[in-house]
């Protein structure tokens, strides 16, 4: 526990930083993160290998972009990763990066109002360094609040998403190793039911297997969020089942849980193949990859809320849909 509260630490001291006034991106990333800092960021930015890159393709742009930045954290934990047998030591944030949008990023022009960027990232701590770092955010949702659509039709609620309907998410204390445990352990045994598509159970029936009647879904831009499980069956999960074929197996480079809460990420963490119709588009029966950060709040021995980051934008791009360039020709 104390390792884990050390990493806390770091990761709050480097988000501190990174907002702070007076401190560029550049001095933050490099106070806190190793020399081989890697970097994962969603479409357009890929993976990036220093913190210099880091700082100049992401974070210097978006503080010029969003003025008065607000790091508004709904979800922080650390835990030991699963996927390396238990050894790495990584560190869950999430929230809304919240600022006045007064200039353009990526070509999403201004609307010099109070602005919410949906984000969450995993930390790895080594050595009293973060040394990788997965830092997914939702972009369409930066594009709906200056008032385009990149995705129109979608099947679910576009919102700005709240926090856990518990209001607990912020795991500044050190946590019982058995409820970590717990946590994991519904998250495995979901991926292990949901994962294949193939369990011979009604969607509806597999998920009341590890998710409460009443679950909350918080999805991206483009799918949206949605609530219960017959809503989610009929607003997500159902249509993303239809659409899609030949699902590669999961893989994560992280899986962890303190407390009530856990999650995942996977750079890819599956692909599979569009073959019928989904968020608007005709099939193409290409393969596409799925980067995806999952975090999940349990309530007993079930999953009560989960909030998901898919990089669409990346996958849609693969399917001969480049949203950004459509922004930027004025087609969006």
């Amino acid at each position: 526990m104390q390792d884990l509260q050390a990493a806390k630490d770091i990761v709050r001291r480097h988000h501190a930083d990174l907002i702070a006034p007076g401190i560029t991106a550049e001095d933050a990333l490099a106070a806190h993160t190793g020399p081989d800092y890697l970097w994962r960021g969603f479409h357009p930015f890929g993976a990036l290998r220093s913190a210099q890159q880091v700082a100049r393709q992401f974070w210097t742009p978006l503080k010029s972009s969003l003025t008065a930045m607000q790091r508004r954290e709904d979800v922080f934990f650390a835990g030991r990763n699963q996927m390396d047998g238990f050894n790495g030591i990584w560190v869950v944030s999430m929230g809304h990066l919240m600022g006045l949008f007064d200039e353009p990023f990526l070509n999403i022009p201004p609307t010099h109002k109070i602005t919410m960027l949906r984000h969450c990232e995993f930390n790895r701590v080594a050595d009293g360094k973060i040394v990788e770092t997965a830092m997914y955010f939702d972009l369409p949702h930066l594009m709906v609040q200056a008032g385009f659509d990149p995705f129109p039709g979608q099947t679910a609620a576009q919102l700005v998403q709240p926090g856990p309907q518990t209001h607990d998410g912020l795991l500044l204390a050190p946590q019982p190793a058995d409820e970590g445990a717990a946590t994991l352990a519904v998250i495995n045994r979901m991926i292990g039911d949901l994962g294949q598509w193939n369990s011979g159970l009604s969607l509806e029936d597999e998920l009341r297997q590890t998710w409460a009647e009443d679950m909350l879904w918080w999805g991206p831009t483009g799918i949206g969020a949605t609530y219960t499980i017959p809503r989610y069956a009929r607003q997500h999960s159902g249509p993303f089942r239809a659409a899609f074929s030949d699902r590669s197996k999961t893989t994560h480079i992280a899986r962890l849980a303190e407390g009530h809460y856990g999650g995942f990420f996977g750079w890819p963490n599956f692909t599979a193949r569009l073959t019928g119709d989904f968020m608007g588009h005709a099939p193409t029966g290409e393969t596409g990859e799925f980067r995806v950060i999952d975090i999940y709040r349990r309530d007993g021995d079930k999953l009560a809320e989960n909030w998901i980051f898919i990089d669409l934008l990346h996958f849609w791009k693969g399917q001969g849909d480049d949203v950004l360039q459509r922004l930027a020709d004025g087609d969006l």
